[in-house]
């Protein structure tokens, strides 16, 4: 029998498939299947060369790549699954390989196990509340998952009041779970919110980029007024000041932000600072 020619980078690019370096921050499509860099074993013939993405034994590879939100691994291959801006990050190690993801503009949540986010409880039925996520269908919340709950101590929970909690249970085939205790059972800033304050939904994008350890975004807030603020994963941010003007300015300052320059945004910020 006459051997199988071997799969090439180029034969794979000329059917649409791209490589992941070329199209950084470029705009990617569902459906787009992406080649990402790979190392040739030490006692391999060749050099480095584009590959997709392969996830049976028989391909070794020294190049560990992780897939974030927008990328979906299937079979062996890496395919786009939302549209939006491909980005990566570098690993911290320099090995190669590290992080891709989609930077998209999506507003509709869907639950991740151990994501932090924001809730309305819509109803009580027996031991469970329902609270309101932004997602497909609401999560539950036991009255027992709060810190120091127990059957004669039970939380003052009311139906409408916002709940700031975490994920343990959230995949497709189950009801989602929250609980509003980390795993040494303390709240650690989680349950219910204040009934003041205000709360406002943003791009799921713009939470991302608020809650990364470096966003120059929250300090230059931090500095306008004394605030209290919580950020969820669900795209929901609740914030609070001195006063309501306050507080109106805060949120607007901040759903501005995701399509504002560094410098608009100085600018602003000078200008309420010596207002």
């Amino acid at each position: 029998m006459a051997e199988l020619a071997p799969v090439t980078a180029e034969s794979l690019a000329g059917s649409g498939a791209r490589a992941a370096r070329t199209v950084l921050n470029q705009v990617v499509l569902p459906g787009e299947e992406l080649l990402l860099p790979e190392e040739e074993d030490a006692d391999g013939a060749g050099g480095a060369g584009e590959r997709p993405l392969r996830l049976d034994a028989g391909v070794r590879s020294r190049v560990r790549v992780v897939c974030g939100p927008g990328l979906r691994r299937s079979g062996d291959r890496l395919l786009v699954t939302k549209c939006g801006r491909l980005r990566h990050k570098e690993p911290s190690s320099g090995s190669g390989g590290g992080v891709y993801w989609v930077d998209s503009q999506q507003k509709r949540y869907v639950p991740v196990k151990g994501d932090h986010v924001i809730g309305i409880v819509t109803a009580k039925s027996g031991d469970i509340f329902k609270v309101d996520v932004g997602g497909s269908e609401p999560a539950s919340l036991s009255y027992l998952a709060f810190e120091g709950a127990t059957k004669r101590n039970r939380p003052n929970v009311q139906v409408g009041d916002l709940i700031y909690g975490q994920f343990v249970v959230a995949n497709k085939d189950m009801e989602p779970e929250m609980v509003c205790i980390d795993s040494c059972g303390r709240a650690n800033g989680m349950g219910v919110i204040g009934q003041d304050g205000l709360l406002f939904k943003v791009t799921l994008g713009l939470i991302r980029k608020l809650l990364a350890p470096d966003c120059e975004i929250i300090q230059e807030v931090g500095k306008l007024y004394p605030l209290e603020i919580v950020f969820g994963m669900n795209g929901r941010i609740w914030v609070k000041a001195k006063t309501i003007q306050q507080t109106l300015i805060l949120a607007n300052v901040l759903e501005a932000c995701e399509h504002m320059t560094a410098d608009q945004r100085k600018q602003i910020f000078s200008r309420l600072a010596e207002s």
